[in-house]
């Protein structure tokens, strides 16, 4: 029941959060310099064919006629439709959202995996090489920017070799597979086509490294920094001269209370990685979600970043609250603390 009314209440404040973010990003991308219904038509359009797309879209009111306007519709799952694709917003979304997630949830495997593996590499050789060097990949994960590191991977392994695929999701002489899940490797999986999962993932390993690097790095120092602290607490170092072997210590009373802080970075770091993957896509060619996104901001299509940006807003809530959650099962002393 405590558990329930702490999720009610984080919904809750959820919801204010996402409303008052909608009026932020209606009023601001209202304001921005260019003719949405001119750029929409091109600079060939007549007037009458302009002045018609604006009042259709309601420019020709009040903002907060406007955005009754777009609230009323957007509650009911009506995002109005795309002056970039010309087809429904919601539709858009439904096309492009599978592949950005199939694509950041593989990076976020990558993410979790390597990004543990080296902190608790580092922690167990605190002082050696092996800490030096997971220290150092952490450090250029940190200071390289995702984009950066996408077009130096683009810049070597599509020009340079040739030996992992860097553009689009799937090769030209590959059929996708019938839609079911969206993602391409569960749905080629269902269908028994091996050979459209593997080339799945062989376009999807640069980008999701790009997308990965950051929390990555992230992780791991986290990861490290509190195994570190951990393992020369006083109970560690009681059961170290009671002659417990070390992998036990590491992997059964070190480690999971040294994951609370990092499992609290990993719900958001899904959002933080889907908000990467812009320019990330638009390198590599993904047809995603963020890519959609990244059109619809330079064409100033209303309707469509509203949704882009209430999407993401609805990610980083939702993240937060189940990485609340796990952390709460993981560790008591967080649920204590919460009265849980």
């Amino acid at each position: 029941m405590n558990v329930l009314f702490f999720v009610m209440r984080r919904l809750g404040y959820g919801v204010l959060i996402l409303f008052g973010l909608s009026v932020l990003i209606f009023i601001i991308s209202r304001v921005m310099p260019g003719d949405p219904a001119r750029l929409a038509l091109g600079s060939g359009a007549s007037k009458e064919a302009v002045e018609r797309l604006t009042k259709e879209i309601y420019l020709d009111k009040p903002l907060y006629t406007q955005y009754y306007y777009w609230m009323r519709d957007a509650v009911r799952g009506d995002f109005g439709k795309s002056l970039y694709s010309k087809g429904h917003v919601i539709d858009d979304i439904k096309r492009t959202f599978p592949a950005t997630l199939e694509l950041a949830l593989f990076a976020m495997i990558l993410s979790i995996g390597i990004g543990q593996f080296l902190g608790i590499m580092a922690a167990r050789y605190h002082g050696t090489w092996i800490d030096n060097v997971a220290r150092l990949v952490a450090y250029v994960g940190v200071v390289t920017p995702n984009f950066a590191l996408a077009l130096l991977l683009l810049m070597f392994f599509g020009y340079l070799t040739h030996f992992i695929p860097t553009i689009g999701r799937l090769s030209a002489y590959l059929t996708p597979p019938t839609t079911i899940t969206g993602f391409y490797t569960i749905d080629a999986l269902l269908e028994l086509r091996f050979d459209v999962c593997f080339n799945t993932l062989a376009h999807m390993l640069l980008p999701a490294i790009a997308l990965a690097w950051a929390s990555l790095a992230q992780e791991s120092r986290i990861t490290r920094s509190t195994m570190i602290k951990t393992l020369s607490s006083d109970y560690v170092l009681s059961d170290l001269a009671c002659g417990f072997p070390n992998r036990i210590i590491m992997f059964k009373y070190a480690l999971r209370p040294s994951l609370t802080p990092t499992i609290s970075i990993m719900g958001p770091d899904l959002a933080y990685i889907i908000v990467n993957a812009f320019l990330v896509e638009k390198v590599f060619s993904w047809p995603g979600f963020a890519r959609y996104g990244l059109n619809v901001i330079i064409n100033k299509d209303l309707n469509a970043v509203m949704a882009v940006v209430l999407i993401l807003g609805t990610l980083f809530v939702l993240a937060n609250i189940v990485a609340d959650l796990v952390n709460g099962f993981i560790d008591p002393r967080t649920r204590l603390r919460r009265g849980r």
